[in-house]
């Protein structure tokens, strides 16, 4: 089902941000915690101190787009938050600063 591993209810964000664990990553900043799916959710903030409509719209398209290509650990919720930095960084860096984030909470799944 699309839109399953999207975390979309208030309530979902708000446990994430009372049991997470923070992760900071320079223009990002993770948030995660322990779900009991068998899949792995995520959600973004982007606040307007990161530009106006359209350059939120295209750093939330840019997150979205390297979490759909990434393999991960299934029962975990994880919100990534945007910081101003975020929209002046290439596609490239913003998936590698991503990438980090998620190695160092260990949700990537490895590849040996």
């Amino acid at each position: 089902m699309k839109g399953e591993q999207y975390l979309t209810k208030p309530g979902d964000f708000a446990r994430v941000h009372q049991c997470g664990r923070w992760v900071n990553g320079g223009a990002l900043g993770m948030k995660s915690c322990a779900n009991n799916l068998a899949l792995t959710r995520y959600g973004f903030i982007v606040s307007k101190r990161v530009g106006g409509a359209v350059v939120r719209n295209r750093v939330k398209r840019r997150l979205r787009e390297i979490m759909r290509n990434v393999a991960l650990v299934p029962g975990a919720d994880i919100i990534i938050s945007a910081r101003p930095q975020a929209a002046l960084v290439e596609f490239a860096s913003l998936q590698t600063m991503v990438l980090n984030l998620l190695a160092q909470v260990g949700l990537l799944v490895r590849n040996d």
